[in-house]
């Protein structure tokens, strides 16, 4: 299972970066997991877009799937005409909540490029040979982490998470952890978002084998971050840039 950054900012994106999404590939199968501002242009580097097989939505902040609206231009507008509807997975009404902004002629062909479906806690997606099952954590109504199990393999994706017994659920033995680290740690406890130590100390308690923290404020200083991330994991932490690869076997 192969795991490509492609937006690893908090809430706007600064020089060279964009807001969160991450690439997920085994076999034949392609996920993308958010879809935030800058995603589809950087996706667009490591993938054609009209390869991937699903995307999934975590919640309804804009900076977690800003770039669903340019991803429908793509799939409607392309040259040789209309893709196939891409299927979308999203927390209840989120999908419907997006077509709000449109008008309705926008709405319809939101609608009309994408096959939208809502997940619930627990009941795993299967997309090829990839099983996704999201997780309820703290981070305000229907906010969820996607947990990522293929060929043996195991990815948690946090997304927005305070810290917490959700969080820990969620990331509980994996393989690799992808965990937000928003905050600077003078911030802690102020939002339902984590630290870098934070990230690190969620490594720590929920056995996480690898730990990379991503959905870092633009003017957080990174090295700060990972050094705050390792020491409480107890192990070298990364801090996620764009277009970094981490490969499970």
């Amino acid at each position: 299972m192969r795991l490509t950054v492609l937006g690893s900012s908090a809430s706007y994106a600064s020089a060279g970066q964009a807001c969160a999404g991450y690439l997920v590939e085994t076999g034949d199968t392609r996920v993308l997991l958010d879809c935030g501002h800058g995603v589809l242009a950087n996706l667009a580097r490591a993938l054609d877009p009209l390869l991937l097989n699903a995307v999934f939505v975590t919640h309804g902040h804009i900076d977690h799937f800003a770039d669903v609206y340019a991803l429908q231009a793509l799939l409607r507008y392309a040259p040789e005409g209309p893709a196939d509807p891409m299927p979308l997975y999203a927390p209840e009404g989120l999908f419907d909540r997006m077509a709000l902004v449109l008008s309705k002629k926008g709405a319809e062909e939101l609608a009309a490029a994408f096959l939208a479906h809502s997940f619930a806690e627990g009941t795993g997606i299967r997309v090829g040979d990839v099983l996704v099952t999201p997780m309820r954590v703290d981070h305000g109504d229907d906010a969820f982490a996607l947990r990522i199990e293929a060929e043996g393999s195991s990815i948690c994706y946090t997304a927005d998470t305070a810290p917490g017994d959700a969080a820990i659920a969620a990331a509980e033995g994996c393989d690799l952890l992808l965990a937000e680290a928003t905050l600077p740690e003078r911030y802690a406890g102020r939002a339902q978002h984590m630290t870098g130590r934070e990230a690190g100390l969620l490594g720590r308690q929920s056995g996480a084998k690898q730990l990379v923290v991503t959905h870092v404020w633009p003017t957080n200083d990174r090295e700060t971050v990972a050094r705050e991330a390792s020491d409480a994991y107890g192990s070298a932490a990364v801090v996620a840039s764009e277009f970094d690869v981490f490969v499970l076997e």
